[in-house]
Formats: structure tokens, C-alpha cells, sequence
């Protein structure tokens, strides 16, 4: 297996950010087998979806609606309402899976790997990927 570990900045604000490029490239020379995209966070997910029509934005505000940045919670350290940040990877999970074949991973037309970050206290997230050949 190959793997490794890259570092993504998310600025402090919540955040959806596209990592696909970054795993089409990290796989582009590997013939088939899985890529497996895992966030060694408890506050931040992996998820795959549509970006750039809004959906990112979207998925941002539903979290909020479900998860809201307030006192309710009872993990209680750091900013207000960070309780809640870690809750998130109930929701969105720290981990996805890919098929990988010749080299392409074998994502839908519109399908984007993304790291989601509600957490504003860290501003530099780490992300591993790591290809398991076939």
C-alpha cells in the first residue's frame, strides 16, 4: 500500500474543500486497486458530492440547521458551539473509498472528494490518501 499524508488549509471558517484533482493526481500513475481518503481529525469528514452548483454551500447550511454553532452542547472546549464540530463525523465520515482502475478513479460525472470543516479553532486540517493495488 502507498499512502500519504498531505496538509489542506481551511482558513478558520467553515468549509467544503475540493480534494479530487489531488486524488486524481495522487493515483494518475497506479493501475487498479482503491483509493481510500481518510481525515485523522474528530472534527472534520470526507464526503463526495457536486460542487460549484451551490451543493457545497448547501450541505454547510444543513449542518448548521442540524448541528447548530451553539451552547447545547456538552463537549464544551474551545470556540462556543464546538461541541457540535464534533459531532459532525457522525454525519459526514472522516473516511471514503474510491475504485480506482487504470489509473482513473472511477468517480460520476459530477461526483468531487471533499474535505468538510465546521471547526474554526484549526485552520490546517491533514488528509491521508493511500492506494491499496488490486
Amino acid at each position: 500500500m502507498r499512502s500519504e499524508l498531505r496538509a489542506v488549509r481551511t482558513g478558520g471558517v467553515p468549509v467544503v474543500v475540493d480534494l479530487t484533482e489531488e486524488c486524481a493526481d495522487f493515483v494518475k500513475e497506479e493501475a487498479d486497486g482503491l483509493l481510500q481518503v481518510f481525515v485523522p481529525h474528530a472534527t472534520a469528514g470526507i464526503a463526495i458530492l457536486e460542487t460549484g452548483s451551490g451543493s457545497d454551500d448547501d450541505l454547510l447550511s444543513q449542518l448548521d440547521e442540524l448541528l447548530p454553532r451553539d451552547d447545547r452542547w456538552r463537549h464544551r472546549h474551545g470556540s462556543a458551539g464546538h461541541g457540535r464540530d464534533h459531532v459532525l463525523p457522525a454525519f459526514v465520515p472522516p473516511h471514503a473509498t474510491v475504485p480506482v482502475l487504470e489509473g482513473l478513479m472511477q468517480l460520476g460525472t459530477w461526483q468531487r472528494i471533499c474535505l468538510v470543516d465546521t471547526n474554526v479553532d484549526n485552520h490546517t486540517r491533514h488528509v491521508r490518501f493511500s492506494f491499496l493495488a488490486g
